[in-house]
């Protein structure tokens, strides 16, 4: 190394000292400055640079309550809306509604005397948060949180709490119990009691059985008196003469696909994915109809693992839209241009892209075709086109049983409630002649009536096999409502099943059975505008459906030595098929790299399926053959057909269940002895249940105990362990 001469050290070190004292000159010379406080430790007060702080921002705005909703697919949002509006137009008080994702909890004890917090969550899940929610429940059950001023001390914070839950799944509504738990524990007190939404009979109900007890509480802790808000709108609906064409969204879903600009694909920008393959899977369907669908993602950065959800955007029927658009008087200018802007964006953002048209909305935006609200009703009323229309619509306004015989049974959309109103026969094809129209703004329909919200499907492939391509196992619903002295039975239609069926006939060319001869509009398949906005989901003879991809945590264990059970009867085998799929790539390259006895080592497969008949509606019955060929032994399937022999000694049907109780020796030694994981998809209401009681009994006898302590105990701890998961629905 050369040697370094004195004077180039004397450089070195002044650069150095002058460096220091560039960088240091605030501490050095602060004795000759003035002492300023740092910023970092203002006054809890001073909070404006702080948008996570919510007591800052209702301090601000001058609104006396905070109301935080747990929300996954948006149900709870809208409810927290509600209460949001009643509280206005009963007390004229404002709030703030707030995801709770975009703010911080410390300043929960520093909410003044004078306000409140309101929390509408919904539980998700196996007795999960909210994706929204998850950093709320951590902050409320960790002892270790602090509020911002001393300790987990929330005395005198006033609170409600209204939780959306279904009591089919196990955890019904615990989010909602831990959250008033939690609270109360610390101090804070709930205003009314706590109101509990079940999804499985009519959240709706419970929603308006519990609210009013919960306002009259609330009147007299907030010291407050109903009558000093009023009815005031949440939009202004504004025609426009003239906009340029190319900047009206026409049932778009996001800027990006109006201006065709590339980027993300996601919940809030869904991707047009064309159909490849659409076919149907019963073999006899003439009654009932499910869909296979082939979905190219391929240029479009879409991902997925087996045992991920696809949402699927639909659109309503035409039959519906005309139906709503005629009875609103709007459609003679159904493709008129309207701005809709917010009167107080704090409350009620516009739910959907604007500029737009009246059609547009109810076609796209809204969704017109689900049951028509009780509450909804009341605001209709004032509107009403004649003395009779108005009585008659009060009256399934005001009278619960009459509600649920006529509506409810009926299953009557917004547009259908309005024509029975009016006398109008709802059997008829919708005409200006046979519809009466209904002076209501617009805006009101807006606010009344949910977005329109997408349809989601397990993923019934695997990316190892198929990465460009996602696929959906879709059973169509139709089904006949209840009739009443004032509705005939009729069929109903599901909106995203049947949206998938007319995609699935228009991709194959197929005509497809539409309304009858006899000019009623029962028609045996609903009509869709499936080639989308400006004709964007139809490319030459492609047909394509806007998509986007949910995350799961319904996997695979990642060792295949590990025993995997899977039940799945109906549709519910859909995820399984991606499972089983999985499986065969990895075993693919096992046997490619380690030779025949690639598989010798691993855990068995086994697979509980159940249909109706085995001619008539076995799901992928050609395909579960080649997959136990590959899997070279490691894939067993047990069949329950319902509905041909054999059946019990006393005549009764098997279910998946019984055949679960048949295997339970090899059921008992693959979750006990193997450590293996069970897998439930299907029906909440009576499979899941039925299937978890068998494993009880299983479980309890193979211990040398009963179903309810020890086999009880080992499913609970199966669940705690993420070796039984459960992807169900009711």
């Amino acid at each position: 190394m050369a040697s370094t001469s004195s004077s180039d050290v004397f450089i070195l070190a002044l650069g150095v000292a002058l460096a220091a004292l560039y960088l240091f000159r605030d501490s050095l010379f602060a004795a000759s400055k003035p002492k300023v406080t740092s910023s970092i430790t203002k006054s809890l007060d001073d909070t404006d640079g702080n948008p996570r702080d919510f007591v800052a921002k209702m301090k601000a705005g001058n609104k006396r309550l905070a109301i935080f909703y747990g929300s996954q697919t948006g149900t709870a949002e809208e409810y927290a809306i509600r209460l949001a509006k009643e509280a206005k137009a009963k007390f004229g008080l404002t709030s703030l509604v707030c995801d709770p994702e975009e703010y911080d909890f410390e300043t929960l004890d520093t909410v003044p005397e004078d306000c409140a917090v309101f929390f509408v969550m919904a539980t998700y899940g196996e007795g999960e948060p909210t994706d929204n929610a998850v950093q709320l429940m951590q902050n409320l059950q960790d002892d270790a949180f602090e509020f911002s001023k001393t300790g987990r001390d929330l005395s005198g914070l006033k609170y409600v709490v209204f939780g959306l839950g279904n009591k089919t799944y196990e955890h019904y509504n615990v989010i909602s119990k831990y959250v008033d738990d939690a609270l109360e524990k610390m101090g804070a007190i709930r205003m009314g009691v706590r109101g509990e939404g079940d999804d499985d009979k009519s959240m709706e109900e419970d929603y308006l059985e519990w609210k009013d007890g919960m306002w009259e509480a609330f009147a007299t802790a907030m010291g407050v008196e109903e009558g000093q808000g009023g009815d005031t709108a949440d939009f202004a609906v504004r025609e426009l003469e003239s906009h340029p064409e190319e900047k009206v969204y026409l049932g778009e879903l996001s800027a990006r696909a109006l201006t065709k600009t590339k980027g993300i694909h996601d919940a809030k920008n869904p991707y047009p994915a064309p159909l490849t393959v659409a076919r149907e899977l019963f073999q006899d369907p003439k009654d009932r109809n499910c869909v296979h669908v082939e979905l190219n993602t391929e240029g479009s950065g879409i991902t997925y693992q087996h045992g991920d959800h696809v949402g699927i955007w639909p659109s309503n029927p035409e039959l519906e839209v005309d139906r709503l658009l005629l009875a609103l008087g709007l459609y003679d200018k159904k493709d008129k241009i309207i701005n809709i802007d917010s009167l107080d964006p704090a409350l009620a953002k516009v739910p959907f892209p604007v500029p737009t048209t009246y059609a547009t909305v109810l076609r796209h935006y809204i969704d017109i075709s689900t049951l028509a609200g009780r509450q909804m009703l009341g605001t209709f009323a004032k509107f009403a086109p004649n003395p009779e229309a108005e009585a008659a619509i009060k009256e399934l306004n005001t009278n619960k049983e009459v509600y649920h015989k006529i509506v409810a049974d009926g299953c009557l959309k917004a547009g259908e409630v309005l024509q029975l109103a009016a006398g109008n026969d709802i059997r008829a094809i919708p005409t200006t002649e046979n519809t009466t129209a209904w002076p209501i703004p617009f805006d009101m329909i807006v606010s009344s009536i949910p977005r329109l919200q997408p349809r989601y499907y397990s993923i019934s492939s695997s990316p190892k096999i198929h990465p460009n391509s996602i696929h959906v196992t879709c059973v169509v619903l139709k089904f006949q409502s209840v009739s009443n002295e004032r509705v005939s039975e009729r069929w109903v239609y599901g909106v995203g099943s049947n949206f998938l069926l007319n995609l699935k006939y228009a991709a194959n060319g197929e005509e497809a059975p539409l309304i009858s001869s006899t000019g009623v509009a029962n028609a045996v398949v609903p009509t869709y505008a499936i080639t989308g906005p400006r004709g964007a989901y139809k490319q030459e003879n492609i047909y394509k459906a806007p998509i986007h991809v949910r995350r799961s945590t319904f996997r695979l264990p990642t060792n295949p030595k590990s025993p995997v059970i899977m039940v799945g009867p109906g549709t519910g085998v859909a995820p399984f098929r991606g499972f089983v799929q999985e499986r065969v790539a990895l075993a693919r390259r096992s046997i490619e790299k380690n030779g025949p006895d690639a598989l010798a080592d691993w855990g068995l497969i086994t697979l509980f399926y159940g249909c109706r008949k085995s001619t008539e509606d076995f799901l992928y019955k050609d395909e579960w053959p080649s997959y136990a060929s590959e899997l070279k032994g490691k894939f067993v399937m047990h069949t329950a057909c319902s509905r041909e022999p054999p059946y019990k000694p006393d005549g009764s049907k098997i279910y998946v269940q019984d055949l679960i109780w048949e295997q339970r020796e090899s059921v008992a030694d693959s979750i006990l002895n193997g450590k293996g994981y069970v897998y439930i998809c299907g029906d909440a209401k009576n499979m899941s249940k039925a299937v978890e009681e068998v494993l009880a009994k299983i479980l309890g006898e193979a211990k040398g105990g009963s179903a309810e302590e020890e086999g009880a105990a080992e499913v609970k701890m199966l669940k705690e362990r993420s070796r039984l998961l459960l992807d169900v629905w009711s």
